[in-house]
């Protein structure tokens, strides 16, 4: 009986070193590899504009690292209020480079986790009219409603205004403007008819078919340089980690240039 007890313990032994050979082995593992962040959830707040291309990122992350990204879409100004309180999102993709930079600052994100992911590019669009023209169309002011997000919020809603200023039209169209909360709404205003034409990304609508744009002139606003950046509630979570390394790839890279938008430094 002492032979059959003393085999099982040596039996047992084996198990207890195999299990933690295993645990070691799976330590090691999961340093090394991306798959392992399969069970990390990422949250990450993401600026309208850049809604259709980060669905298309997202995708290809997941599919390649197993982790699961929960994304929140809306005005830039909006999730830094939301940070700011609390809001637990991991990271902020944001439409302009001083939000980012604000949150570093203000003890919201992690220093030296910024960078440049894309550059945006302002059009003005409408389903029902001829805008091609662009600065002629705006002047001779044929049209009851301009839309244009919130420029206090919204980056692409500033370069907006920036655009119409630039032209000398800031006064004359200030009683047409419909302001959208985000570029989204913006989008909605001008696609449902609300507002016969509006400044929009070109992200929003240059796979459509319908309407007609003008594409901005780059010297009528300041560049819209977007930034991502890690915040504090995600400093130790390797798969948010993951993902923005994932979006300073050539995958993503593809991605961000098939809907309009520059590549950032």
């Amino acid at each position: 009986m002492s032979v059959t007890s003393n085999a099982w313990n040596g039996k047992a032994s084996g198990r207890a070193i195999l299990a933690v050979a295993l645990i070691v082995l799976a330590t090691i593992v999961s340093s090394v590899s991306p798959h392992a962040q399969a069970s990390q959830e990422v949250k990450v707040a993401v600026a309208a504009n850049f809604t259709e291309p980060a669905k298309e990122i997202a995708t290809a992350f997941e599919k390649a690292t197993g982790s699961k990204l929960v994304l929140s879409f809306g005005a830039t100004g909006q999730f830094y209020a939301q940070i700011s309180q609390g809001a637990p999102f991991d990271i902020l993709v944001s439409a302009n480079r001083a939000t980012p930079a604000k949150a570093v600052s203000e003890g919201h994100a992690v220093s030296g986790t910024a960078f440049t992911y894309a550059v945006g590019k302002l059009v003005l669009y409408s389903k029902s009219l001829d805008v091609s023209a662009g600065d002629s169309v705006l002047k001779a002011g044929a049209f009851n409603k301009i839309a244009i997000a919130n420029p206090a919020t919204a980056p692409y809603g500033a370069a907006g205004m920036q655009a119409l200023k630039a032209l000398g039209l800031g006064d004359a169209l200030q009683p047409k403007i419909v302001q959208g909360n985000n570029i989204a709404q913006t989008f909605q205003f001008v696609d449902t008819g609300n507002a016969e034409l509006g400044f929009v990304a070109l992200s929003q609508v240059i796979a459509s078919k319908e309407g007609s744009r003008w594409l901005v002139p780059a010297t009528l606003y300041a560049p819209i340089a977007q930034d991502a950046v890690l915040l504090k509630a995600g400093a130790d979570n390797a798969a948010a980690k993951g993902f923005l390394a994932f979006l300073k790839g050539a995958e993503a890279h593809a991605v961000i240039e098939k809907y309009g938008y520059g590549i950032g430094e």
